[in-house]
């Protein structure tokens, strides 16, 4: 399949990623086309690492970009890790010029579980 231009550009969750992804598959079935390997990758891929349902992975981005300190990218990044440690938090902000005190990461971090 040959891409001739970028129609429009969204930003998206993971797990709202999934679910685009199943209707994309389901249609496929039903018209009985085949997949090609790069799609069914990308299914598979969706599947194993999705760790929550897409309304709460909008809600947490949403919440996310409320904090300070707090840009697009990251939020993203976080909604799709979702990660469990202060450690796995530092290894998203690495690239940053600013880091994160510990109170700060605690609020991610609870942010993150309600959602899970």
């Amino acid at each position: 399949m040959k891409v001739k231009g970028v129609i429009s550009e969204e930003r998206i969750t993971l797990p709202e990623m999934k679910e685009h992804l199943a209707q994309v598959e389901a249609q496929r079935h039903g018209a009985e086309q085949e997949m090609s390997y790069e799609l069914r990758q990308s299914i598979e891929h969706a599947n194993q690492l999705s760790k929550t349902t897409p309304s709460q992975s909008r809600a947490l981005v949403d919440e996310l970009l409320t904090l300070e300190k707090m840009k697009p990218d990251i939020a993203f990044r976080i909604a799709n890790i979702m990660p469990q440690s202060r450690d796995e938090l530092r290894a998203i902000y690495a690239k940053e010029r600013y880091t994160l005190t510990g109170e700060e990461l605690d609020v991610i971090l609870e942010l993150v579980i309600t959602h899970l």
